[in-house]
C-alpha cells in the first residue's frame, strides 16, 4: 500500500471529486458512513458516544458521524469547539444537517471552556484537528487535548489523532490526543509507523473510501507498507524436480568465543528459509557446538576464538557475515580482506556492521546490492546519529543510494530501503521479537533466500516479512513474553504455509 503525504492525499481527494463527478460534501459523507459502519460493528447498541469536533473538515467528519450514529439508534452528542475561525464549508453544512435532525445533538464549546464529569463508560471520538495540521496545537486547544488525555474513557480518532503531524515526527512535548484506535482513510500516515508517534494513534483501521484508483496508481511515492500481496508477487514455490543444489549454498560467518549461539541461530534460520546447503564458518572454539547443534549444516573453522580469515567464499551462492563475529583485530582484518575481493552481494549484520562503523573506509568497499541489517544504534555508528526515527529512515535512503546497497533498518515496523531509495515499512511482527538472537535469525533467513536466487531487494523484503510472520505465529501460541529467537525459526514453516 502506498503511503502519501497529507498534500498528496488532498490532491487525491480533489481528483476523486473531479473524476467521480461528486461534491466534496459527498466524499465526506462517504467517509463518515465508513466510520459509522465500523463503529456499529465494534460497539453494542447501548454505547454512548461523545464526538469532539473542530471547525475544519475533520470536524465536518465528526459532525456527520454524530448524525449517522444517531440514525443508527446510538446515544451520541457532538461538541463543536469554537476556535474563533470560520467553519469550513463542509463542516458548516454538516453542522446545519445535525441541528436539523435534532438541535440537542450538538453544542458549541466556547474558548477556555472544558468538558468535565464525563462518565467513564462514554466513548470519546476525536475529530478536532485533521491531517492538515501545520503547527503544534497551542493555547486553549492544547489544554483541551491534555484534559481529554487525563480522562479514563476509551478514545478513538477520526483520520489522525488531534495534534499529531502526518508527515513528520513533531515536537515530543506537543499536545497530542492519545487514542486506542484511529479510523484513517485509504492510506497509512508515516507518523503511524514510527515509535515516537505511533503509540498515540493506537490500532490503525484503514477504511477504503474509494479514492481515485488512477491517481493512486500513477502518483509516485518513496514510501509503502509491505503487505502479503507484495510477498506473493515475489514468492517462488518449489520446483518438484529440484535438488539441494537448485536452492543454493550459504556461508554464514561469525560466532566468536562466547557467541557461538548467534551463528547457530543464523545457520538454522538459513536452513529453514529453504537454502539447499548451509556452511558455518566459526573459530575452533565453536566447532563442537556447531556440529552438535545444527547437524544439517556443514562447518569450517578459521582462527582459535574469532574468525581470522574468510576463504573460498566464491564457491557459495550467498554469504552472511557478522552474527557473534566479535570486533577483534583478527575479525577486522578478515572482514576487510574479504570486502577487498568480494564482488557479489552479501548480507552484513551485527559485528560486521560494528566493524564498518569503526572503519568507515570499508563502506566504499561494500559489494553492489549488498544487504545491511542494522538496528537503530548500529545504524547510528555507521552513518551518524539522528534526532528521530523518521529522519533516520530518510538518512538511510540517502546512504542506500550513495553506496548502492539495501538497508534493512530494524524496528517495530522494520524499514526495507533499496538502492533507489524506495522504502517499505513491514507490517508483520510484534514486541515479543525484542529478544536476543532475533536479529541473527533474520540474517540467516535473508541469506538463505538470497542463495535461492531471490534478488537482494526481494530477499530482504521477503525475509523481513516472513521473520515477522513467524514471530506473530509464535506469539499467538506461546505469548509475546515467553518467545525466544529459536521460536521464530520453529514457526518459519507455518509462515511459508501462510503464503499458500
Amino acid at each position: 500500500m502506498k503511503i502519501f503525504t497529507s498534500a498528496q492525499i488532498r490532491e487525491c481527494d480533489e481528483q476523486t471529486i473531479k473524476v467521480s463527478g461528486i461534491r466534496s460534501i459527498d466524499l465526506m459523507e462517504r467517509a463518515a458512513n465508513k466510520c459509522a459502519d465500523w463503529l456499529k460493528a465494534s460497539f453494542p447498541k447501548e454505547t454512548l458516544f461523545i464526538i469532539l469536533c473542530g471547525p475544519g473538515n475533520n470536524g465536518g467528519d465528526g459532525l456527520a458521524i454524530a448524525r449517522m450514529l444517531h440514525l443508527r439508534s446510538y446515544g451520541v452528542k457532538a461538541f463543536l469547539l469554537n476556535f474563533g475561525n470560520e467553519l469550513s464549508a463542509d463542516c458548516a453544512t454538516n453542522f446545519q444537517k445535525l441541528k436539523q435532525v435534532n438541535e440537542q445533538l450538538v453544542t458549541v464549546v466556547e474558548p477556555d471552556t472544558f468538558l468535565s464529569d464525563l462518565p467513564p463508560h462514554v466513548v470519546i471520538i476525536d475529530a478536532i484537528l485533521g491531517a492538515g495540521l501545520s503547527r503544534p496545537a497551542s493555547g486553549w486547544v492544547a489544554a483541551f487535548i491534555e484534559r481529554i488525555n487525563k480522562m479514563p474513557n476509551r478514545k478513538l480518532a477520526i483520520d489522525i489523532p488531534s495534534g499529531m503531524a502526518a508527515d513528520i515526527v513533531g515536537d515530543r512535548d506537543a499536545a497530542v490526543l492519545k487514542v486506542r484506535d484511529t479510523l484513517t482513510f485509504q492510506f497509512y500516515k508515516r507518523s503511524f509507523l514510527h515509535p515516537e508517534t505511533a503509540p498515540a494513534a493506537g490500532n490503525i483501521q484503514v477504511l477504503d473510501i474509494r479514492l481515485d484508483k488512477g491517481f493512486i496508481d500513477t502518483t509516485h511515492t518513496n514510501y509503502r507498507t509491505l503487505e502479503r500481496e507484495d510477498i506473493l508477487a515475489l514468492y517462488k514455490p518449489r520446483n518438484r524436480f529440484a535438488h539441494k543444489g537448485t536452492y543454493g549454498s550459504v556461508l554464514i560467518c561469525g560466532g566468536a568465543h562466547g557467541k557461538t549461539g548467534a551463528i547457530v541461530l543464523s545457520s538454522r534460520a538459513a536452513l529453514r528459509s529453504g537454502a539447499g546447503l548451509v556452511t558455518a564458518l566459526v573459530p575452533e572454539s565453536g566447532y563442537q557446538v556447531m556440529q552438535s547443534s545444527v547437524p544439517e549444516a556443514m562447518c569450517q573453522t578459521s582462527g582459535r576464538e574469532a574468525v581470522d580469515a574468510i576463504q573460498n567464499w566464491n564457491k557459495y551462492t550467498a554469504i552472511g557475515i557478522g552474527p557473534g563475529m566479535g570486533t577483534t583485530s583478527d575479525s577486522v582484518r578478515a572482514l576487510s580482506d574479504f570486502l577487498e575481493d568480494c564482488k557479489q552481494p552479501v548480507v552484513l549484520d551485527a559485528d560486521a556492521l560494528n566493524i564498518i562503523g569503526r572503519h568507515s573506509d570499508l563502506l566504499a568497499k561494500l559489494p553492489k546490492n549488498s544487504i545491511l541489517t542494522p538496528h537503530p544504534k548500529e545504524f547510528g555508528r555507521l552513518f551518524g546519529e539522528n534526532t528521530n526515527s523518521m529522519i533516520q529512515v530518510d538518512n538511510a535512503r540517502i546512504h542506500a543510494m550513495r553506496y548502492n546497497i539495501n538497508i534493512v533498518l530494524k524496528g517495530h515496523h522494520t524499514a526495507i530501503i533499496n538502492t533507489e531509495g524506495e522504502c517499505w515499512y513491514n507490517m508483520t511482527g510484534n514486541a515479543g521479537m525484542a529478544t536476543g538472537g532475533a536479529g541473527d535469525v533474520l540474517t540467516g533467513i535473508i541469506t538463505g533466500l538470497l542463495a535461492q536466487g531471490y534478488e537482494p531487494q526481494a530477499a530482504a523484503m521477503m525475509g523481513v516479512y516472513l521473520h515477522g510472520t513467524a514471530g506473530d505465529l509464535a506469539a499467538k501460541e506461546l505469548s509475546e513474553e515467553a518467545m525466544i529467537a529459536g521460536d521464530i525459526i520453529d514457526y518459519m514453516g507455518k509462515a511459508f504455509l501462510s503464503l499458500a
